[in-house]
């Protein structure tokens, strides 16, 4: 079991359990701050990467690793940390978790260069993945009442997603008022208020009988995921399949396929993929990867485009972003009553369809260039109402459906899933708009050579070269950059829909109910 250890009890005395069973509430806010914090790290750079990018002057594939190693090293490495905590203590785990965060934290907001800032951006992804899988086991110790303990569950996992939502307004307002690195620096004294807290009021508690920590496994799905992760972003740099590139991505494939095979065979899994095998937790776990990769990567590629294409600032883009967020908020409330209307298998159908026709009608926007606001709000709204469903619905189906003496590899299932879809989307769309960025950008007139590899990147170094030029040259370079992008942004924006229509069918073949009690459902 990949979070055996949530179940287990307080290795302390009846006291101890006592006092923590009366902060209950208090150990629940400084979990629900925590996972905050972690929610608001994976969206808050994106509406400072134009700054961050005329700073550190990452290539087009340095910006996607930027973006997106932090949530590609939290799905790696999540269920093993929760192995970890079961073994040494969950809050000796979550301590150090924090203090991981916080330096790292610092790191990056000071960061010269891009490899320095990926680097800085991998070590947040250790630390969140090993505050994440503390907090939930801490949380199942602490409520004892199965209602209590649904309810904390609940209000703790919401306030990831909005921390996700909030993040780019973070970080608007920030890069605004300071620079890009304070997106990075108002972690730490966070953080240092957290460790505090939580090491004053905060239980100790580690399963008297913890499952081996399979070392092998870990370093399987950590370099198999790397691997094809890089594979397809050197294809999307180059535009072409390099036979270093293609032994790579081979690699990665071969040993995805080896982790998977080895989880079958060992009697004490580090992920327990025989969940899968059912066909509404396998089904659910595509529509949740789906969903969320889709709402990431469209969150960041879109917060982009207000700013290099549509000319907003980072505080004016993180607010444009607002009824997105909202409207996410909202989708999540009425789950639960849509799910009761016509069942959760067609209220998770109807919620990716209209995701996928806010996702068309974007991409439809995009290429006409900025478009009216209220235009693009309405699509916003249906977009985030829509993500908002799929993803409740998405992550209840994937629990309800195990047994319930397996909740916590559900549980495992459920986050990495959410995580690996947030590190997938960013990665695989992005790779296409990058590389339909490079296709279409016309050579421009009175560029040098060099001059000219630079602007093709990325947009972010095409208005750099064009802040060099003379002002006619520099303006048909930053009008062509601007069109490529957009039409970038159409391709993954369409890509994103036809992936999403496709799921869509997939819940109506596959979330079938197999008994009465889930017809109501």
């Amino acid at each position: 079991m990949s979070l055996n250890g949530v179940l287990g009890t307080a290795s302390s005395g009846s006291d101890s359990a006592a006092i923590a069973h009366r902060r209950r509430w208090m150990i629940l806010a400084v979990a629900c701050t925590s996972l905050l914090l972690c929610g608001i790290d994976l969206t808050v750079l994106h509406v400072s990467v134009p700054e961050m990018t005329r700073q550190v002057h990452p290539s087009g594939v340095q910006l996607l690793w930027i973006v997106d190693v932090y949530s590609l090293t939290v799905a790696a490495l999540l269920v093993t940390c929760g192995t970890l905590g079961d073994r040494i203590g969950r809050r000796r785990l979550l301590l150090g978790g924090f203090a991981l965060f916080g330096v790292a934290s610092a790191t990056a907001a000071f960061s010269t260069t891009a490899v320095e800032l990926i680097l800085a951006r991998a070590l947040l992804g250790v630390g969140a993945a090993m505050i994440m899988a503390s907090t939930v086991a801490v949380i199942r110790v602490v409520f004892s009442d199965d209602r209590e303990r649904t309810l904390a569950i609940g209000i703790w996992t919401s306030a990831h997603s909005v921390g996700a939502t909030v993040g780019p307004l973070l970080g608007g307002a920030l890069v605004e008022r300071w620079w890009w690195g304070a997106v990075f620096l108002v972690n730490v004294p966070i953080v240092v208020v957290i460790l505090i807290v939580g090491a004053l009021i905060l239980p100790e508690s580690r399963d008297p009988a913890p499952r081996r920590w399979d070392l092998s496994s870990v370093a399987l799905s950590v370099a198999g995921l790397a691997g094809v992760v890089y594979a397809l972003k050197q294809v999307g740099e180059h535009l072409r399949v390099g036979v270093g590139v293609a032994v790579i991505g081979a690699a990665g494939v071969s040993l995805l396929t080896t982790f998977v095979v080895r989880q079958r065979r060992l009697a004490q899994p580090l992920l327990d993929l025989s969940l899968l095998s059912d066909r509404r937790v396998a089904a659910a776990t595509i529509c949740v990867i789906s969903c969320f990769g889709g709402y990431t990567a469209m969150l960041f590629f879109f917060t982009q485009w207000l700013q290099w294409v549509g000319g907003h600032s980072p505080l004016r883009a993180g607010l444009a972003l607002m009824p997105l967020a909202g409207s996410n908020a909202v989708g999540a409330v009425l789950a639960p009553w849509a799910a009761r209307r016509v069942g959760a298998r067609w209220a998770v159908s109807g919620a990716l369809a209209l995701f996928a026709a806010a996702l068309a009608t974007l991409a439809l926007l995009a290429g006409s260039g900025p478009a009216a606001y209220g235009v693009v709000v309405v699509t916003m709204v249906a977009a985030g109402t829509g993500a908002g469903v799929v993803m409740t619905l998405g992550a209840d189906l994937i629990t309800a459906a195990a047994d319930p003496r397996r909740a916590g590899e559900a549980a495992a299932i459920q986050e990495t899933s959410f995580e690996l879809g947030a590190g997938l989307g960013v990665a695989v769309l992005g790779t296409v708009l990058a590389a339909t960025y490079r296709t279409v950008l016309p050579s421009v007139a009175g560029l040098s050579t060099g001059e000219q590899r630079t602007a093709r990147e990325s947009i972010g170094a095409a208005v750099e070269v064009a802040g060099r030029l003379d002002a006619t040259t520099g303006e048909v370079l930053r009008r062509a950059a601007r069109d490529a992008y957009g039409q970038g942004f159409t391709t993954v924006a369409a890509i994103a829909a036809v992936i999403l229509g496709l799921t869509s069918f997939l819940a109506v073949a596959l979330l079938r109910p197999t008994t009465r009690v889930e017809a109501g459902r």
